[in-house]
């Protein structure tokens, strides 16, 4: 794939594409600039070779409008300070205002659109929408991997149209690191999974039974193979029309010799709240009244030992209900578990970073992915639209 290392941008107005849907507070303030940090090497790199900086990003979901609170002018004086120096922003991401701030751009200027899902057209791929991005750049680079998986104008279509496309440096690591982990993994590779549905992990499932050598399955999803597997889950969440596939899925572990671990203890409540009666039980003796919330202490030391040997970790998805702190024990074991191994680990999706947070071991992880849902595209098999889109232009002028 073709980087922004690969080309002449001197003096050029360079188009980023980046994701800057930072989380905020109650008062607008930035909680966490990781995704910012995230791409600071890339648009440092656009600095200190004569570039003028025109950086776009989308921020929540505004559904088409301009919605104050989703403004990305916080992102501005954050990126402003990180770089150490000013950041102007425009009132929106395209016109005849927008174009005109744009044209009397210096070398190592640093401008930030307005949030582009304001414009229905984003999200729609709109090619005229792409046309008119084009229009306020030389260059287009791609360095928004958390939004690679989605077809919006910013990231497809707009490279039918740019002069000259290719990645930052973050969308190449993303991918890098990705390769590493599945194509050409050192062994044993486990694969801990996650979260709340089997139906949002099962291709992720399915496609990783051709990589790894172990699975270690927690959260909701977890119950739905504890019921094929013959276990009352009492009041627990279950996918009933995904038991076979749960158990199709199991088989064909067993069938490839690939170790394939459930909770052998939880932590269940009488009720959905912090505030619930808890307690620890055998997954044998769930009550029929109460629900699984967390993994329990055994599962969290199986789960350890399980991990003792391993050479690569791929994670996507907490193992309870960790946003409650009650809940979130087994999570957080996790997270030490995995930073204290030996392993290239490799961490991906929104509430597993917001775990790590929370534990402070983010430095002990080998990378953690900022994208989610593209992470979990990749756990898939499949190739992300805005990659493909890349590639395919590279391609043609190749």
């Amino acid at each position: 794939m073709k980087t922004i290392k690969d080309l002449d941008i001197a003096g050029k107005k360079v188009f980023f594409r980046v994701d800057f849907n930072v989380p905020l507070d109650e008062h607008q303030n930035i909680t966490d600039d990781a995704r910012i940090r995230a791409v600071l090497p890339t648009l440092q790199y656009a600095l200190d070779h004569q570039a003028k900086l025109i950086v776009g990003s989308h921020m929540g979901r505004p559904g088409g409008k301009a919605v104050p609170e989703l403004s990305l002018a916080p992102v501005a004086k954050r990126l402003g300070r990180l770089l150490g120096k000013e950041v102007i922003m425009t009132k929106d991401c395209v016109g005849s205002e927008t174009s005109e701030l744009l044209s009397n751009m210096k070398q190592g200027d640093v401008v930030l659109l307005e949030n582009l899902r304001y414009h229905p057209e984003e999200q729609n791929n709109d090619d005229t929408f792409a046309k008119k991005l084009v229009e306020l750049c030389d260059v287009y680079i791609n360095d928004a991997f958390a939004v690679s998986h989605r077809i919006n104008a910013s990231v497809v279509a707009i490279t039918k149209y740019a002069p000259v496309c290719a990645a930052g440096f973050l969308l190449q690591k993303e991918l890098d690191y990705f390769k590493q982990a599945m194509a050409n993994p050192m062994r044993p590779l486990v694969a801990i999974v996650g979260g709340s549905k089997v139906s949002d992990k099962l291709g992720a499932l399915e496609n990783m039974l051709e990589h790894v050598d172990k699975f270690l399955i927690g959260g909701a999803m977890a119950n739905t193979f504890l019921k094929c597997s013959g276990h009352n889950v009492g009041k627990s969440r279950v996918e009933e029309d995904l038991k076979e596939v749960a158990c199709a899925v199991m088989t064909m572990a067993a069938e490839k010799g690939i170790k394939f671990y459930l909770p052998i203890d939880a932590v269940v409540a009488s009720r959905f709240d912090p505030k619930a009666e808890i307690k620890i039980v055998p997954v044998q003796e769930i009550p029929n009244d109460w629900m699984v919330m967390d993994i329990g202490p055994a599962t969290s030391l199986l789960y350890s030992e399980a991990l003792y040997d391993a050479k690569t970790i791929v994670w996507n998805g907490p193992l309870g209900v960790f946003e409650m702190d009650a809940f979130s024990r087994g999570t957080i074991a996790m997270v030490h578990n995995v930073a204290n191994s030996y392993a290239l680990s490799i961490v991906g999706g929104g509430d597993t970073d917001v775990a790590l947070h929370k534990t402070g071991a983010m430095d002990r992880i080998t990378y953690v992915s900022t994208g989610g849902g593209a992470f979990l595209t990749l756990l898939e098999g499949k190739t992300l639209p805005a990659v493909a889109a890349l590639d395919a232009v590279n391609h043609k002028v190749s």
